[in-house]
């Protein structure tokens, strides 16, 4: 009897947006009857486990960045030593891996030190054409690496529509690398009928500290409005749920849960971070008031494009007012698109076909 190919998913820890966009890759690549293992650190490690319990769950060095600057180039900057010490240990540790538990294939959510030539890597990212101002030569340096090192890989796989409408715009369009597949948008969310339960659903993610300084400013404006309020905080490596008054805290929702938690809420507040657009886009949400992380340029970029097109109302995090912005949300159209999984059956077939 012909072995399963064995398949390394592994998801950069940042935020959760990588890891929850994975999750359909992981459930098609079993569907083709792959044995899939997993790979991460830190928030994204435990959101695996607890969704993939069956599923063999390696552990990869973290990274650790930290968002505590306002500008991108300089927080990069900063920690680029780290960065590189952390790349070239997970390049190691998974040679390791791939030999002792004989991986045919690793498909790589923005895991640069998950690459090796000795099987197919593929790299998922929609960050193609990075977003950085040319800072004393750093941004222009930053976007030709960032090329450089994509096209190592056997494929690119672009969680978009190639052609207009689009969701990702000029961070993956335009001038194509040779190894680029779009493979669709990719979401866990799945649309369906629900009663509403809340008026807000504050949905949190990305690095610390800006993670933590976006819940003090939700909590601290919620509590002053008459309005009934689910905040989902994101961190996985709890188990906390508590209820004061109008506002309900829980540390983590997984899939179905967050699903139809939002499906239930009138009014979706969260970053623009390119997972969560793709949610919003699958579940057709319109009450959306998106706040990009301060200083992160591609969700600033995310956020200005459907700000402009009226589709979702933007806020700054250190100016949000937001009883102003409950009122103004109404203004705006949302977005809506079906998800049609033909591109990623098709490039998952593909890599199934040369190992």
């Amino acid at each position: 009897m012909k072995q399963p190919k064995r398949i390394l998913v592994a998801p950069l820890n940042w935020g959760l947006g990588h890891v929850t966009r994975c999750m359909p890759i992981i459930d098609e690549c079993i569907r083709q009857g792959a044995e899939v293992w997993l790979a991460s650190d830190g928030r994204a490690y435990h959101l695996l486990k607890k969704e993939y319990p069956q599923l063999p769950l390696l552990q990869l060095p973290a990274y650790n960045i930290r968002y505590g600057n306002s500008s991108m180039v300089v927080n990069m900057a900063l920690q680029m030593p780290k960065i590189l010490w952390v790349m070239r240990q997970e390049q190691q540790v998974l040679q390791k891996y791939i030999k002792k538990h004989q991986i045919d294939a690793v498909i790589s959510d923005n895991r640069f030190g998950c690459f090796s030539a000795s099987v197919p890597c593929v790299f998922l990212s929609h960050q193609i054409h990075l977003k950085i101002p040319a800072l004393m030569g750093l941004g222009t340096f930053a976007k030709w690496n960032n090329r450089r090192l994509i096209q190592r890989y056997y494929e690119c796989w672009v969680p978009d529509f190639e052609d207009e409408p689009n969701l990702s715009g000029s961070l993956s369009h335009g001038k194509k690398l040779a190894n680029m597949r779009f493979i669709g948008p990719l979401s866990r969310m799945k649309p369906s009928p629900a009663n509403k339960k809340y008026d807000v659903i504050a949905v949190l993610s990305g690095p610390e500290p800006q993670r933590s300084y976006f819940e003090d400013i939700i909590l601290k404006q919620a509590q002053q409005l008459p309005h009934s309020f689910l905040v989902v905080k994101g961190k996985t490596d709890s188990e906390t749920q508590t209820k004061n008054n109008n506002i309900e805290i829980v540390s983590y929702m997984i899939g179905h849960e967050l699903n139809k938690a939002i499906l239930s809420s009138d009014i979706i507040l969260c970053r623009s971070g390119y997972s969560t657009l793709m949610d919003l886009a699958i579940l057709g949400k319109k009450n959306v008031i998106l706040v990009p992380t301060p200083g992160q340029t591609e969700q600033e970029y995310l956020a200005k494009t459907f700000s402009d097109k009226k589709i979702f109302l933007v806020e700054n995090q250190n100016t949000l007012n937001l009883e102003r912005a409950l009122w103004k949300v109404k203004a705006y159209s949302g977005l809506e698109i079906r998800q049609n999984h033909q591109a990623l059956q098709t490039a998952i077939q593909a890599l199934l076909s040369i190992l």
